[in-house]
């Protein structure tokens, strides 16, 4: 089966309104702008305020007169309808695909109480293969469906169904990141975890299949190193881990400081470490291209160690309140300690699938953060929010020069937003809608409004287009039913 990210597209001149975040603390909304995409699904050029006095294709052939080799060139022309902008594809940088089945229960269950009574039983049972399709199927399709085009996930400690699962990811062609967990050492629930052997044979094993199944010249899904978390990992797993990392090139993921309790724990499983970072860092498990997720309850030190080890932040606020884990200054890590910050869902600590919902609920968190402190500072405005759940994700998996901006050089990992789509919970009235006789200021506050109504009042309904590496992966377009209301009955 050919892969959906690798089929065969025309050159194709996207117009319409995009907006990114190129940069933190940067968003640019650009108007009627002139986007091309070629066959290899990367961004060719962006023509800003494309004002139609020549033909799209005309324009296109006289400004880029090199690109004659292309036979078919189409044209896809979004700017009839103002509620209709396009932005970069979600970016889920910590997400349990394993776990999706008890997203909603276990409400207020601490951490590790969580773990043993709901996530290590579920886990355990994807050694079944019919089983784990299932509901990795599922979840492939339901992220695709809010508008993810990459995650970084975490799958269980079974290598066949996580091979299983890389296949899908192609198959659906979601952009991923693939991590086999590792746990060797798991005196909570012994009856999941494996030995130190058996975790170096499968992550071989694993490695071996994805880089046999990934499409020639393209790296769709990349296999990521996962030491689960320190307390359930032994200090010769972690430092091997560190050094496969090393060797091979290869990403990790990891969770650290999401609970008190689990601070504690690893206090006492590793009195020689300074402190929870200490552990991974002392294993060569902290570099460029970790994610450490959560990073609830970190000090001072510890920020410092990760800022300088140039890590990135998972942060997951439906989970953390969920679980009732805390709730992280994220508008100090990003600002004051400059450190990459990354948005996850964490299902199912979390019960939200969508990176729309994750914004939405770092925003409001920020909020209590800010009550908590007395100082307005921590809260967090759209642009760092949009940012977190795109390019920051980028930067978070070493794909910010690929995905995550509207930008010449990156692919086309885009959704099509439609704030009037079916059934859509989002309401627009004609006089809030941006027009190209408005004045500059005007328009773009009435675009900026656009945006909080989506962030805050719309979700996957309003996601009706996704693109990954160029290919339309997901299409709800079509769909074009409005609710027909049942009049009121005159008889008695």
């Amino acid at each position: 089966m050919t892969p959906i990210a690798i089929t065969s597209i025309p050159y194709t001149l996207y117009h319409g309104t995009f907006v990114h975040t190129p940069s933190l603390d940067q968003l640019e909304l650009k108007f009627n702008a002139l986007v091309g995409v070629n066959s290899e699904g990367e961004i060719d050029f962006v023509h800003d305020e494309y004002t139609l006095a020549l033909a799209p294709v005309e324009f296109f052939k006289q400004s880029y007169p090199d690109h004659h080799n292309y036979t078919t060139i189409e044209f896809v022309d979004y700017t009839k309808d103002p509620t209709k902008f396009i932005v970069p594809g979600f970016v889920d940088t910590h997400i349990h695909a394993s776990q999706y089945p008890n997203v909603g229960v276990g409400l207020g269950t601490p951490l590790l109480d969580w773990l043993h009574s709901y996530t290590f039983p579920l886990e355990n049972k994807f050694s079944d293969l019919d089983f784990a399709t299932k509901i990795y199927t599922k979840i492939i399709q339901k992220t695709i469906a809010s508008g993810t085009t990459c995650a970084s996930y975490f799958t269980t400690i079974d290598p066949n169904s996580t091979n299983a699962f890389a296949d899908l990811l192609l198959q659906y062609g979601q952009r991923g990141f693939v991590g086999k967990v590792c746990m060797d050492h798991n005196d909570t629930y012994h009856a999941y975890e494996e030995d130190f052997a058996s975790a170096k044979e499968s992550m071989d094993k694993v490695i071996a299949h994805i880089e046999k199944v990934n499409p020639e010249g393209q790296s769709l899904v990349t296999p990521i190193i996962t030491p689960r978390f320190a307390p359930v990992c032994s200090r010769e797993l972690l430092k091997y881990l560190g050094e496969l990392s090393a060797s091979r090139s290869l990403p990790i993921q990891t969770h650290i400081s999401e609970n008190k309790k689990e601070i504690e724990l690893v206090r006492d499983l590793f009195p020689e470490c300074k402190d929870y970072t200490d552990v991974y860092d002392q294993h060569k498990l902290l570099n460029q291209s970790t994610i450490l997720a959560h990073a609830v309850h970190l000090t001072e030190d510890e920020r410092t160690v990760i800022k300088n080890k140039n890590c990135s932040i998972s942060h997951c606020p439906t989970s953390n309140t969920f679980i009732s884990s805390g709730e992280a200054p994220i508008k100090q890590y990003l600002y004051k300690d400059q450190i990459n910050v990354s948005l996850g869902t964490d299902v199912s600590g979390g019960f939200d699938l969508s990176i729309l919902g994750i914004v939405k609920q770092s925003i409001l968190v920020s909020h209590h953060v800010a009550m908590t402190e007395k100082d307005s500072y921590h809260q967090l405005l759209l642009k760092d929010a949009i940012f977190m759940a795109t390019k920051g994700g980028a930067i978070a998996v070493g794909l910010d020069n690929t995905i995550g901006s509207v930008e010449k050089g990156r692919k086309f990992d885009m959704q099509l937003i439609d704030l009037r789509s079916y059934n859509s919970n989002a309401d627009i009235f004609e006089w809030q809608l941006p027009s190209q006789e408005d004045l500059k200021e005007e328009r773009e506050l009435k675009m900026m409004n656009l945006l909080g109504k989506w962030i805050f009042t719309g979700d996957d309904r309003n996601c009706v287009k996704v693109w990954c590496n160029g290919r339309v992966i997901l299409d709800k377009s079509a769909r074009d039913e409005r609710w027909v209301m049942v009049e009121p009955s005159t008889s008695a």
